[in-house]
């Protein structure tokens, strides 16, 4: 069969996979969002239904002063005895930590921390023995992947943190992964950086503590050089079997708007690659290396059809698993309804890293139309496309000294400003639309019976290469000021 990358659309990113009997587990980064680390399951590694988060309470993760692309970094999901765990790092507080769970649909238990450096976490259990790893610097200050022995009841270290591999010389080495196949421990890593240099890179050894002895080819995936092609960005993997003993790897990449425009705002999603093992034991990943926008492959049945969900409401949605906040929010000024949302404005805006009056939805794909009904009240509510605090673009009704006015405001940096204004009278209801391509947002208000055009933005100043950051475009729903209600019905995302 045929199937397309990504397998999951969206600002997901850094995936993590485990399987258990016939199902597949994933997670991924959340960052200052919450609730964090999305937790997804599939029976067959192209269709993957979100089933939870792993950080559901805040005294899981502290996100109260998060900057944007602070919180919660790369997680792995591990399976060991019955239990799942989940390891990542707050790297703002700089902590890593796990949680577990022996129920995968209830709630996951309290962090236990580990006290060791770096980011992007590893659980790797063997023989009784609960192996933990990170990128950083080991206990004696040598920089590299750093592996020490835990207690996995408490997470104390039995053994001090030692380096065992500082990679192939790429620039930012990440994403360390351990595995015994075939008899023989690869350790899989990531270098380059997230961005357009990112790759995949992987050692061998006869111990899980090495020594380890480079692939001769790294790296074994990347898109460094595929100028013009959509998939950039090809990293941070993690290897699964499935059923019939054939290896793929779920990893990280990005589609950019364009062929020659190198910007990406939809954030880093999920890829499936097939792995292939040699004679000689290394294995293999890919298009001769690269990862593509679709594969051919007998590995999967004939009989399996890639879902496509291409229309999102408040009805078909879930608001604990499709929606999320900005750090942890004041609950009090939400209602939540099967179809509507009612949000009540504070003095935080979204210009600030705190918790806005915000519920935000993924971007996942470019070309869409994005509607809803506002009613309000006071103050002022409507429609952000959200990158972060300096990158958003907000299509809001809201209040004037003699009645209601609907604005477009653009916000890129330094720069806040109101582009296009358009007065609605006394009344305080508004159709809002976001008609999106991949270069472009074009902002719609339908007021008496007619859509009034109120200009367009490119897509690139909400871009990671502007914005900077590792996180993606979020459709949100937001009021602002005190004394702000509002109303929102009649959601729709309809992708085309």
């Amino acid at each position: 069969m045929k199937y397309t990358n990504p397998v999951i659309k969206g600002f997901y990113p850094d995936p993590s996979v485990c399987k258990v009997a016939d199902t597949y587990y994933l997670v991924c980064s959340s960052f200052q969002y919450f609730p964090g680390v999305p937790l997804f399951e599939s029976k067959d590694l192209i269709n993957w239904t979100q089933i939870g988060h792993c950080l559901t309470r805040p005294s899981q993760i502290q996100l109260e002063t998060v900057n944007s692309s602070g919180g919660v970094f790369a997680p792995t999901i591990r399976h060991n005895n019955g239990r799942f765990y989940m390891t990542t790092t707050n790297d703002t507080t700089h902590q890593n930590f796990y949680v577990w769970t022996d129920d995968i649909y209830g709630e996951w238990s309290d962090p236990i921390y580990v006290d060791q450096g770096g980011i992007d976490p590893d659980l790797y259990f063997e023989d009784g023995k609960a192996i933990f790893m990170s990128n950083g610097t080991d206990d004696n200050g040598v920089g590299g992947i750093i592996q020490c022995e835990i207690d996995i009841e408490t997470g104390r270290k039995l053994t001090s943190g030692r380096m065992i591999w500082n990679g192939t010389g790429g620039r930012y080495l990440e994403s360390p992964h351990l595995y015994k196949i075939n008899g023989t421990y690869y350790l899989m890593a990531s270098e380059g950086g997230t961005e357009y240099g990112h790759m995949v890179t992987y050692a061998r050894g006869d111990s899980p503590s090495g020594p380890f002895e480079p692939y001769p080819h790294n790296p074994v995936l990347t898109n460094r050089n595929l100028g013009g092609y959509e998939l950039q960005g090809a990293g941070h993997g993690d290897l699964v079997e499935d059923e019939n003993g054939n290896w793929w790897m779920l990893h990280l990449g990005f589609r950019q708007i364009g062929r020659w425009q190198t910007y990406h705002h939809l954030g880093r999603e999920v890829f499936l690659t097939p792995v292939t093992f040699n004679e000689d034991g290394w294995f293999t990943a890919g298009d001769k290396g690269t990862v593509l926008t679709s594969f051919e492959t007998d590995r999967i049945s004939e009989a399996t059809v890639q879902q496509e969900r291409n229309v999102y409401t408040f009805e078909n949605t879930d608001w604990n698993l499709d929606w999320c906040y900005l750090r942890h929010p004041a609950k009090q000024q939400y209602e939540l309804a099967p179809d509507k949302v009612i949000l009540r404005g504070t003095d935080v805006t979204l210009d600030t890293p705190l918790s806005p009056t915000f519920i935000g939805i993924r971007q996942r794909d470019f070309n869409a139309i994005i509607s809803c009904d506002v009613t309000l009240t006071e103050g002022e509510a409507g429609i952000t496309l959200y990158m972060d605090e300096n990158h958003h673009y907000d299509l809001a009704l809201r209040q004037v000294d003699n009645g209601y006015s609907v604005v477009k405001r653009l916000n890129v940096g330094d720069i806040k400003s109101i582009e296009q204004e358009e007065y609605v009278g006394v009344s305080n209801q508004a159709t809002l639309t976001i008609q999106s391509t991949p270069d472009r947002y074009t902002f719609i208000l339908n007021y008496d019976g007619k859509d009034i055009s109120l200009g367009t933005a490119q897509t690139r100043y909400l871009s990671s290469e502007v914005a900077g950051g590792f996180t993606g475009v979020l459709i949100g729903l937001y009021a602002s000021k005190v004394g702000s209600v509002a109303e929102f019905t009649n959601f729709t995302c309809t992708y085309n």
